[in-house]
């Protein structure tokens, strides 16, 4: 029997978790090209090495599938522009932070921030344009919620937008009106209406961090993040063919490092002109490093300020039950039409009655078009309900779910809002692993933070990131099922799994070096996993990042 051809890379006395059941556990791997040629014993390990071969000694260190985040919005990523509002828990502090940035920045021509919590507002109230008011200079002040799904503005920016008692909408959301008839400043539907072509036609031009070259580099800066975490394969979840230059241009320069899938955005009114549109760009972007493929639809919206759809009024507005985007028929028509020209379907949807009424819509393309191999991704799947857990599994519908949303110190209002009665199948990771569903995790970034091992640790303990306190228990998940539901049911859910998602040989050499053995750290504190760091990204057999 001839000695195996030499690797082009070793890397050896590591602890490898494969995510491949035929092999769980290795000590080493060798890459030949872009492929894993290899997977072993460190006794084996010598005769892959060869006079040109690359060994990389992993002193013990854990080798892991490179991540593959199922939900990134690598598009909005970071404008470093923005006043950071993450963290703040009241208004006064809201109010200091955006106060601060005005005084520092006079250079700014608006003043714009990301990350406020509707539980930092007074009485369980959503913001108005007078909590801004004398904070910016005169200047317009757009304000993005943590989901991005609302925007605050102050009086300057409404006049900017021309709105007036007489506007219920602008392009980019539903404007929120008081008792009286009068705008509060409070915009709705933001991440249905604004992140879509008109309404992103609308901004750019005119808020200043919606200019091209700032939409470029923020998405540079947030692809940066996602090759430094660890992640391989990104999904961006929301795109028009008008974003697609963004992507292409990363690609010519080299700066496009992880492979990224971009799903099409079809909101209600997408033409069949659009539609074919999607098609195009679907076959023009078409390889493992560069790939339009899934649609994104939203059947409702979310559940902090009332307008995710429920099977019951909120716990807190007797005879409020939010909307759905879509009438039930038409969404199930829909559906079926997708399927038939051949599109995997990314569903937003939060509320009980928006997920059963996404998961009838399903069954009714099945019913119309025959069984078959359509993965279909049901996004967030937060309020669920006993009855509907088996229907995933049963229809073959991946839950696409964020673990760190379900964290105590970010769904405080999202609490009080469902009331008690239904929490038990929140977030129910557990419930629908154990019926039979195949589970892809993802951040949701910049919503949570874009840290896989923020995810994992938040999946197995549903827990504030400083242990104080979980949140239905019931529904952790272990960690094998956690690490596998941020690789082999991501690449699942991308219909990647034959090149990605396990440490296989015959698969990409898509892999990533931790610091600690994440197994090891969760045995005396599960907060260890968040000790975590990766030292080295590998994307094709290439080290793209040392940490």
């Amino acid at each position: 029997m001839s000695a195996p051809r030499p690797a082009d890379v070793l890397i050896k006395d590591a602890r490898v978790y494969t995510v491949d059941p035929s092999m769980p556990w290795a000590e080493a791997v060798a890459v030949r090209g872009d492929r894993i040629d290899w997977v072993g014993t460190a006794a084996e390990a010598f005769v892959h090495v060869g006079p040109d071969t690359v060994v990389i000694d992993a002193q013990r260190k854990m080798l892991l599938p490179g991540f593959i985040d199922t939900h990134n919005h690598v598009r909005l990523g970071s404008n470093p522009q923005e006043v950071k509002l993450a963290g703040a828990s009241t208004l006064d502090e809201i109010k200091a932070r955006v106060r601060a940035c005005s005084d520092q920045r006079p250079d700014l021509t608006w003043i714009e921030g990301v990350g406020w919590n509707y539980s930092a507002m007074p009485d369980g109230r959503l913001p108005t344009w007078q909590d801004l008011e004398g904070l910016t200079g005169g200047r317009p002040a757009f304000l993005f919620s943590y989901d991005v799904h609302n925007v605050w503005m102050n009086r300057e920016a409404m006049e900017v937008f021309g709105i007036t008692r007489a506007t219920d909408a602008v392009a980019f959301g539903h404007v929120e009106k008081d008792r009286a008839g009068e705008p509060t400043g409070f915009v709705t539907g933001f991440a249905v209406m604004g992140i879509s072509r008109k309404g992103q036609a609308a901004l750019e031009g005119v808020v200043p961090g919606y200019a091209r070259e700032l939409q470029y580099s923020r998405t540079m800066e947030s692809l940066d993040m996602a090759i430094a975490y660890g992640i391989t394969t990104v999904v961006e979840p929301q795109n028009s063919p008008d974003d697609l230059w963004i992507y292409e241009r990363a690609r010519e320069e080299g700066r496009l490092r992880s492979r990224l899938i971009a799903a099409m955005f079809h909101p209600v009114g997408t033409t069949d002109a659009e539609r074919r549109e999607f098609s195009a760009a679907r076959e023009r972007f078409s390889d493992d490093r560069l790939r339009v493929a899934p649609i994104k639809l939203y059947i409702d919206d979310v559940i902090e300020p009332w307008t995710a759809a429920m099977l019951e009024p909120y716990a807190n507005r007797p005879g409020e039950r939010g909307e759905l985007f879509w009438d039930p028929t038409e969404f199930g028509e829909l559906i079926t039409e997708l399927e038939r020209q051949d599109f995997q379907c990314h569903i937003h949807a939060t509320g009980d009655r928006g997920i059963r009424t996404a998961l009838d819509a399903i069954q009714i393309a099945r019913e119309a078009n025959g069984p078959g191999d359509r993965r279909h991704m049901m996004i967030h799947t937060e309020c669920l309900t006993e009855q509907d857990v088996p229907r995933f599994a049963e229809l073959g519908v991946v839950p696409g779910m964020q673990p760190r949303h379900c964290a105590p110190d970010i769904v405080a209002d999202w609490r009080v809002n469902v009331g008690p009665d239904r929490w038990r199948h929140a977030w129910a990771f557990r419930s629908l692993e154990e019926a039979g569903a195949q589970l892809a995790f993802s951040s949701d970034w910049n919503v949570a933070e874009m840290d896989p091992i923020v995810g994992i640790y938040s999946a197995v303990t549903r827990a504030t990131l400083d242990g104080s306190e979980a949140w239905v228990p019931e529904e952790r998940v272990d960690l094998a099922t956690a690490v596998k539901a941020y690789t082999m049911g991501g690449a699942r859910a991308c219909f990647a799994e034959d090149d990605r998602g396990s440490i296989t040989p015959g698969k990409y050499a898509d892999l990533v070096l931790l610091s600690h053995d994440l197994f090891g750290s969760l045995k005396p504190d599960p907060r260890k996993l968040l000790d975590t760091k990766v030292v080295l990204t590998m994307v094709g057999g290439v080290v793209v990042h040392e940490g």
